[in-house]
Formats: C-alpha cells, structure tokens, sequence
C-alpha cells in the first residue's frame, strides 16, 4: 500500500494572489519515498541572491522559509531525505526543480522534449538545479491512452503505476502527473493552469499572467482545453495544479 502527502513547498507573493504556493507530492511505500516536484530547494533559502538571483526573486515574488522546503518537511513527518530514491518532474522551471540538490541520490525522470528545451539555451531555466549532474530518465512519445492523453508510463519500482502526461504549452516539455491511490485516480496537472479558475473564466486576471509566462501559448490553451474536458467528462478523477493554494488546502497535511 501506498500513501501520499500532500506538500507546499514554496510561498509566493504577487498582485494576483498574495499567498501562491507550490502543490508537490510525496509517494511513500514501506521505506522507498519519491517526490512529485520538488518546489524550493534548501539551498535557495539559505542563499537566494546567488542561486536564484535578485532579479527573478522580485519578478516572482519568492518568499524564503527553510521550513516549507521537502526535505525540512519529510525530516518533520520522521522520514529520512536519504530514503528519496526518485523525483519526478513535471518540468525544470526552478520553482518546481530547486529542491532537486537535496536529495542528490535521487533519479531524476523527465520527458525528453523538457529536458532537450532545458538545454537549448531558453533563458526561463536556471542551471544550478542539475548542477549536482543527477541520474537523468527521460521519457518520449507513447502509444499508450490515459483518459483521452498520450501517457508515458515512469520507470520506478513501486505498487502502483505512474504516468507523464504531456500538457505542453506553459513551456515545450511540461508533463502532468497521473496516479492511482487506493483506487483512485489523481491528476497532478503543474502549471496547466496557475489557478483552477482559469478552467472557467477566461477573463480572469490570471490567464494575462499564464499567456505571459507560457513558451507556445496556443499549445497551452490545447492543453488547458483537453484538462476541461477531463473534468467534465471524468469527475471521480482528482484534478489539481501546483500554484492554487485553495486547491491546496483541501488537501493539506494530509495523506491518502
């Protein structure tokens, strides 16, 4: 039997929300834990200006808080960082990727099209988070359906099977996450959408912030569409993303 936790592990100030956080899964099965994101690294909080700079820290709005790290909150839950064995990634954005140096150890899986965008010279991505030159497991094109989207089944031993589900757009690799959880279906979408208000009103100041900040805005509004139609058609699936914190709180510390 599995359990996951539920973490935020990052807090963000902006004009749309003063309180953004950063929704990031923690799979335990007997000793083995992997990490859905990683969100804000320990390091980052110690050393900001150098990790991440001055410039991106006030663009963002990043507030720093050693607490809210992974590897601070699964040392709280009396689990050992050393036990992380995998992170899963849902793309190298360093909100989602600067707690990666933490768990050094740890094989890091990403689809192929993330990780050929990391390295194409696309200013959006600090290097320092695969700096400590992780394992790396990259994941392609698939025949394989999940709900009406390509699925590329994760390499990791453990009793349930896990999915990249390509939701590109916000940048040219970003892949959801889904999951099953005492028979249920989790679908972690990242930053398919900032809000889930995004789902409905497209005239909602956020979607100005999420046009801004995506690589193909067309392809994230595909992306957008198809998760619409998953909620509509499927709502026995659990659908949430990484930055709302109201999505977050119904799940807050807790586990399944």
């Amino acid at each position: 039997m599995i359990e996951i936790y539920h973490l935020n592990c990052v807090k963000i100030v902006s004009p749309i929300n003063d309180n953004v956080c950063g929704h990031c899964l923690l799979i335990r099965e007997n000793d083995k834990l992997v990490l859905i994101d990683t969100g804000i690294g320990l390091q980052d909080t110690l050393h900001p200006k150098e990790r991440i700079g001055q410039e991106l820290i006030d663009l963002v709005g990043y507030q720093f808080d050693e607490n809210i790290t992974a590897i601070r909150q699964i040392e709280k839950l009396g689990l050992d960082p050393e036990n992380v064995t995998d992170c899963i990634v849902t793309h190298l954005d360093n909100d989602h990727v600067g707690g990666l140096a933490d768990f050094p150890k740890a094989t890091v899986h990403v689809s192929n099209e993330e990780l050929e965008n990391f390295n194409s010279g696309n200013p959006r991505y600090l290097k320092l988070p695969l700096e400590h030159h992780p394992i790396i497991k990259t994941y392609g094109c698939s025949d394989f359906n999940w709900f009406g989207f390509e699925a590329r089944k994760v390499n990791i031993d453990i009793n349930t099977d896990i999915y990249l589900i390509p939701l590109f757009g916000h940048t040219m690799g970003q892949c959801g996450v889904s999951l099953k959880a005492n028979d249920k279906w989790l679908f972690y979408v990242a930053d398919a959408y900032y809000m889930r208000v995004e789902l409905t009103d497209e005239r909602h100041p956020v979607n100005q912030l999420a046009q801004l900040r995506a690589d193909d805005n067309i392809l994230r509004l595909a992306s957008l569409d198809k998760i619409r139609k998953l909620v509509n058609d499927h709502p026995e699936i659990e659908v949430f993303g990484y930055h709302d914190i109201e999505e977050f709180h119904r799940y807050s510390q807790s586990k399944l």
